[in-house]
Order: C-alpha cells, then sequence, then structure tokens
C-alpha cells in the first residue's frame, strides 16, 4: 500500500511535508506542492482526513481512443476535441487500442472519448463510471447507462438522399461495397441503401454486396473482383472514400473508365476524395469531434442530458458520379 513515507520518498521530501500538502496548509512552495500532489495522483493515492477519505483533485485530462490509423479524417476530429478541450484548461491524450487498458481508468484522466470499433459494449461499461464518463462515437449507448452519452453520424437519411439522387439520376444497377459488418456505420449505411432502392421499386442482387474493412486496399480487391466477374454495376455505392479510392484504382487500371462506364461513391469526405473529385457524403468532423469533447465535460461537470446526439451529414457531388444516363 502507497502511503505518506512512500509519497515523500518519490518526491524527496519529509513526510511531514507530504502531510502539509495533503491537509491543504499553505507553508509549502508551489513547486513542491504541485509535485507532491501530481505523484499522489499518479500512485491512485487516497488521503485520509477529519475521519473520512476524500479523493485528490483528479487531473484536467481526457483520453481519445481509436484504433485505425489509416483513416485520415481522425485528425480532423482530434482538432475538434483538442479545441475544446484547450478553450476550458482540460489536456488530450490519444492512444490506441493496444493500450487503452493503461488509460481508461479515474486516477488517470477525467474521462474519455472513444471511436475504437474493437472494443467491446462489455468493456465500455465496466469502464464507464461517475467518476469516469464515456462518450462513444461509433455506437449507440444503453439509454439506462447514465454515465455515457453517444456522439454519432446520422448515417441513414444521408445515405438515402445520395442513392434516391441516384435514382433520379436514371441509374437501376446498383453495387455496394461495405465495411466492418458489425459497425454501426455499415449497418446504417446499408439500410440506407437497401431501403431507398426497395422504395424505388429496385431490385438489388445481393451479389453485388461487396465486402470490405474501411481500408483502401480492400476497396481495391473488391474492384478486381468486380472486374473478373464480368458483372459491373452503373453505379458503385461505397460505405467510405477509402475503399472507394481503391476500386477506382482497380478498375481504372483495368481499363473501366471512371464515371463513363461506373459511377462511384463514397462517404466521410476525407481529403483524399476532394483531390479524387469522389462524390461522397461530407461529415463535419471538427464539429463532431468539438462536440463529443462538450457532452463529456457537461458529464464531467455533473449536467444531465440526451444519451445519443446525431450529427447531420450532406452529399458532395464531384465528378465520379455521371449526370445521368441516357
Amino acid at each position: 500500500m502507497i502511503g505518506l513515507k512512500e509519497i515523500a520518498e518519490m518526491t524527496g521530501v519529509s513526510v511531514s511535508t507530504v502531510s502539509n500538502v495533503l491537509n491543504g496548509r499553505k507553508n509549502v512552495s508551489q513547486e513542491t506542492r504541485d509535485r507532491i500532489l501530481k505523484c499522489c495522483e499518479e500512485q491512485g493515492y487516497v488521503h485520509e482526513a477529519a475521519g473520512k477519505k476524500k479523493p485528490l483533485e483528479r487531473t484536467r485530462r481526457i483520453v481519445f481512443i481509436f484504433s485505425d490509423f489509416d483513416r485520415d479524417f481522425y485528425l480532423k476530429i482530434i482538432e475538434g476535441v483538442s479545441t475544446c478541450l484547450t478553450e476550458n484548461g482540460y489536456d488530450l491524450v490519444i492512444c490506441t487500442n493496444k493500450s487503452s487498458d493503461s488509460f481508461l481508468r479515474s486516477s488517470f484522466a477525467r474521462g474519455t472519448i472513444s471511436l475504437d470499433g474493437s472494443l467491446t459494449d462489455e468493456f465500455l461499461h465496466t469502464v464507464a463510471k461517475p467518476e469516469f464518463p464515456v462518450v462513444l462515437m461509433d455506437r449507440i449507448v444503453d439509454k439506462g447507462h447514465a454515465n455515457a452519452r453517444s456522439v454519432i453520424v446520422d448515417n441513414y437519411p444521408a445515405m438515402c438522399e445520395l442513392v434516391q439522387a441516384l435514382v433520379d439520376r436514371g441509374f437501376r444497377k446498383f453495387g455496394f461495397l461495405g465495411g466492418l459488418s458489425h459497425t454501426l456505420d455499415n449497418q446504417e449505411r446499408f439500410a440506407g441503401f437497401a431501403d431507398t432502392l426497395q422504395k424505388n421499386g429496385i431490385l438489388f442482387d445481393q451479389k453485388n454486396y461487396y465486402h470490405g474493412n474501411y481500408r483502401e486496399k480492400s476497396g481495391y480487391q473488391a474492384g478486381k473482383l468486380m472486374f473478373l466477374g464480368n458483372d459491373l454495376p452503373e453505379v458503385l455505392v461505397c460505405a467510405n472514400d477509402n475503399m472507394a479510392i481503391g476500386a477506382i484504382k482497380a478498375l481504372e487500371e483495368r481499363g473501366v473508365k471512371v464515371p463513363e462506364q461506373v459511377s462511384v461513391t463514397g462517404f466521410d469526405d476525407s481529403d483524399t476524395a476532394a483531390l479524387a473529385g469522389l462524390t461522397t457524403i461530407s461529415i463535419p468532423r471538427y464539429e463532431s469531434g468539438y462536440l463529443a469533447a462538450k457532452e463529456l465535460l457537461e458529464m464531467i461537470h455533473g449536467s444531465e442530458g440526451s444519451s445519443t446526439i446525431k450529427i447531420s451529414a450532406a452529399v458532395k457531388w464531384r465528378k465520379t458520379v455521371r449526370e445521368g444516363l441516357q
């Protein structure tokens, strides 16, 4: 067990100095006081005073956790998170799922924002506590969980808008390139796609559903399969930009012209998508990060609010979709 003696040894001061700091006495320099409090915080030491255990004032530190370095849209989300936290005097720590266990505890930080599909709901439920609230950006939290909220993209209506516009342009033969099937993003994006086709009386053949993992390489492989199957769609709707760009590369390497022969759309509006002229659905990533941080700070300060906040997205038309079919 860590005690006053151990804290004193770690910080190079006397036991009485540690005691003075923990009891709020003013006869210690600010530099020494800060060093002792930081050591107590790092060691998870709780001081017993006046017959009652009182936790030290916890750090003003927030953890942002994600799993995939390949998706450049994280950068804008992190920028939004960082701006909000900086404005409110909090620090930001960024980590991946491989190191998350070390950081997701109240002795290290005040809370976390998670955009990591590899973390299970069960794990996140054990992490979220009154002293360590959680904001999820990749799934909807259980309504009964008071220590967690969700800030997510409203995928379904945006995908419905895109697909309806494609139908209105005359497209009838569709392909869909999905991401990881267990993710909320993929489920909602495919639901919007399939429901809109059904609404318009267009039959979608499941053989034209191609599986990917949100990375460009998986889109490239899907593009090759599409070509080898000798059954190209008029338009390929992709669950994210990376896969769309990979599919375009594979098709064009094999002499298929985009959009003259196959139109392609993405989702996210990454910087790479803009450079490639990809028609996509634009997510306000900076704003979503800022809002997620704002929600987390409100939870830390004890406010109650909606368990789920959905952020609107909008279609960005560019050159990878034909104006219409003859």
